[in-house]
């Protein structure tokens, strides 16, 4: 199964985005395909506090915009949502301490650890943080 992390979400929202239409593109492939995906529950929640920043995006995406396009990716069939399981102290603490992870990267240690609980083989995202985590397959569409 592949997971998609927050700049996929984001960019297939922001129109000016120069990723925009390949992160579009990989959503509506999934959204629409036969095989289960998933997102992580902190990248839905990051998704909308990103876009709906005026201090990241001028104008910010309305909060109804956002919202009503979330849902339609969340209305896929197809769609996973990954949430922590009882297994996930053992699986994050596991990916800190290998990894080393502080900080702000504590946060990405936390959806790589999702996407191991739920038996994520790929990651698709921009950001080359996860590289990180080699338990985990990440696909940079952009490079």
């Amino acid at each position: 199964m592949r997971a998609v992390d927050t700049n996929i979400l984001i960019f297939a929202e922001i129109k000016k985005s120069t990723h925009h239409n390949r992160a579009a593109e990989i959503l509506t492939e999934l959204a629409e395909g036969p095989q289960p995906w998933a997102i992580p529950w902190p990248c839905i929640y990051e998704f909308l506090r990103v876009v709906t920043h005026s201090r990241v995006y001028h104008p910010p995406i309305p909060l109804s915009r956002a919202t009503a396009d979330l849902r339609r990716i969340l209305d896929s069939p197809s769609l996973v949502l990954l949430s922590e399981t009882e297994r996930h102290a053992e699986i994050l603490l596991k990916i800190l301490e290998a990894s080393g992870t502080t900080g702000n990267l504590v946060h990405d240690a936390h959806i790589a650890a999702l996407c191991l609980e739920h038996g994520v083989s790929e990651l698709v995202t921009g950001d080359r943080d996860f590289l990180r985590f080699p338990e985990l397959r990440i696909a940079n569409p952009f490079a």
